[in-house]
């Protein structure tokens, strides 16, 4: 009988331990998940604009509103449009990967900036930021003047390497991949990579001196900048926006 107890004690003790490893094992799992996961900063998710301000501002433009899950920029009033109502970051990023979903309205134009100054030399997020632009490919007239004009491209420099936006409504998902210290970017649109492009060095440099850019005091020299949303007139909305430091 006692050894039919102690086995059955051993047995016991065996699966105590076989619990308690599991248990361990998948709160360090669960650990790394969280890790990963936290690498990630939320720069909007659907209920608070407390990441961004206006350019040279620190309040947010009526014309920027939360509805739904998205953020959606509805153009002023007239007399409201010479005012500049680009959206920046509060904070500055060097290096990163920058995620959204974006959708455009019908023949709209907007875009993406990094590298921002809100220096007072300059009066808009374009003036410093390079662009990976957002068009309606079929009815904005940017697309008819050169690829690297149309949506996914860094604005007047690098073209898509194919078309791979969805229909004016429908959303796209883009990633925006910056980083300074290996001197390369580049936008993957819905799955697809479709610009590359340098940054930072000698090929960037005569990049932007080939292109309407060149002179600009200012355009793509600051590795440190604000993210920025740009307004043109045109109905634009954007979620899930988050960003990641390298």
């Amino acid at each position: 009988m006692k050894k039919v107890l102690v086995s059955v004690a051993c047995l016991l003790a065996f699966i105590a331990c076989k619990q308690e490893k599991k248990e361990t094992s998948e709160a360090v799992i669960d650990e790394k998940v969280t890790a990963v996961e936290n690498e990630w900063e939320v720069l909007f998710n659907g209920t608070s604009l407390e990441k961004w301000k206006g350019f040279k501002t620190n309040e947010v433009s009526d014309a920027w509103k939360i509805e739904g899950e998205a953020l959606v920029f509805t153009p002023p009033a007239k007399g409201k449009k010479n005012k500049n109502h680009d959206l920046v970051t509060r904070q500055e990023y060097t290096n990163f990967v920058l995620q959204l979903d974006w959708k455009i309205s019908e023949a709209g134009n907007s875009g993406v900036f990094w590298g921002v100054s809100e220096n007072e030399n300059f009066g808009a997020g374009y003036q410093t930021g390079p662009e990976i632009q957002i068009l309606d490919n079929d009815k904005h007239p940017d697309a008819k003047a050169g690829t690297t004009h149309q949506a996914g491209a860094l604005y007047d420099m690098v073209s898509p390497a194919k078309d791979v936006t969805k229909p004016v409504g429908e959303w796209n998902t883009m990633v925006i991949t910056v980083n300074h210290k290996e001197h390369k970017g580049n936008v993957v649109l819905n799955g697809t990579e479709i610009v590359t492009f340098p940054v930072a060095n000698e090929e960037w440099n005569a990049m932007v001196a080939n292109s309407k850019f060149a002179g600009w005091d200012g355009f793509g020299k600051y590795t440190t900048g604000k993210i920025g949303l740009q307004d043109h007139h045109d109905i634009v909305s954007f979620r899930n926006i988050k960003i990641k430091q390298l």
